[in-house]
């Protein structure tokens, strides 16, 4: 049961721990400054939307995320937010992808060399189908966020950084909306596709508590850091790495292959999302569904990683308010439906 939890604990974690958010530079994009109670609101908000999601895709035992979106948003939209599913899952992998190629660079290789390095990685996990995504989040999520935490909280005792002396204001608590609905997007794709792998509610608050839980914690330590930064970010492609500078090559390198695991995780959940809803279309195989995508997708990366992200992560942050709406008020709503 515990085992199960944390399986889809880290799938959660894992779709949504990726290029912007490990970089620092989706955290610096929606907060900053003030921000200690929209981080709180955020981590509240993730895990009780999380808790609905899991629950209908498991009383439904989905394999794609259709019956779910159906679900939450009713008939007559669920046209609308299918093709906006597909989409924002489709620009999110580029995101990805084009992080890959940034991370490349950072070490002096080519960009392309990153590019052509995570496609053929995506190839080959699923030639395995979705049991290579969760078993390759079993191990890799762990470690990541061991990693990561390490790094901040030594970052934080090395320059003396306080974790609570700015609640005295916190006049940006509502960036916790757009934030969230940022993130909630992509989970109903995920999520809505191992409705029919969930075998029980334990592991669904285990899943969803615990998630919510450990982004709440890394998202509030991360962004204390970044404030400290706050001069030089605008000089880095990767705010992360203006952190990274403190410390030795060594540290640089891990942090580095840490953060190019949460890009991989996050395109590979992206991947699933479109070819688990495409395959319904043309029966054929993940993987190469995952070819054909990415045929596609690779020529779009040239517009850069940082720009992709600050022109693609707000508009979707706010279209996807509806949505956020729609799962913080469902028990709401449904009582009444029920009611009818």
């Amino acid at each position: 049961m515990w085992g199960a939890g944390l399986k889809w604990m880290f799938l959660i974690i894992g779709t949504t721990i990726g290029a912007g958010y490990a970089s620092g530079r989706e955290l610096w994009q929606f907060f900053g400054h003030e921000s200690g109670l929209a981080i709180l609101l955020f981590s509240l908000f993730f895990s009780f939307c999380c808790v609905v999601i899991m629950n209908i895709s498991y009383k439904l035992k989905t394999s794609h995320y259709l019956p779910v979106l159906q679900e939450i948003v009713g008939s007559r939209l669920t046209g609308v937010f299918d093709v906006m599913i597909l989409l924002y899952l489709f620009t999110t992998t580029i995101v990805m992808i084009a992080g890959s190629g940034a991370t490349g660079q950072a070490f002096n290789f080519s960009y392309w060399w990153g590019i052509l390095f995570i496609a053929v990685a995506l190839v080959l996990l699923f030639s395995r189908g979705v049991n290579g995504l969760i078993n390759i989040n079993r191990f890799i999520l762990p470690v990541l966020l061991v990693g990561m935490l390490y790094i901040l909280i030594m970052f934080t005792i090395d320059q003396e950084l306080k974790l609570f002396s700015h609640w005295h204001e916190q006049r940006n608590w509502m960036a916790a909306f757009p934030f969230t609905a940022l993130n909630i997007l992509p989970l109903i794709a995920v999520l809505g596709a191992i409705g029919n792998k969930v075998s029980s509610r334990i592991e669904i608050i285990i899943a969803c508590v615990g998630s919510g839980i450990s982004l709440g914690v890394i998202s509030y330590i991360y962004n204390n850091s970044l404030i400290q930064i706050a001069d030089e970010i605008l000089l880095y492609e990767i705010p992360l790495f203006a952190i990274l500078k403190h410390y030795p090559f060594e540290i640089l390198v891990l942090m580095s292959i840490l953060l190019w695991f949460a890009i991989f995780t996050t395109a590979a959940s992206g991947m699933l999302g479109i070819a688990s809803r495409l395959q319904e279309y043309f029966q054929k195989p993940l993987y190469l569904i995952v070819i054909a995508a990415l045929l596609i997708m690779v020529p779009l990366t040239t517009f850069g990683f940082s720009t992709l992200i600050s022109f693609i992560y707000p508009i979707y942050g706010i279209l996807n308010l509806y949505i956020l709406a729609r799962l913080l008020l469902y028990p709401l709503w449904n009582t009444l439906d029920k009611g009818k």
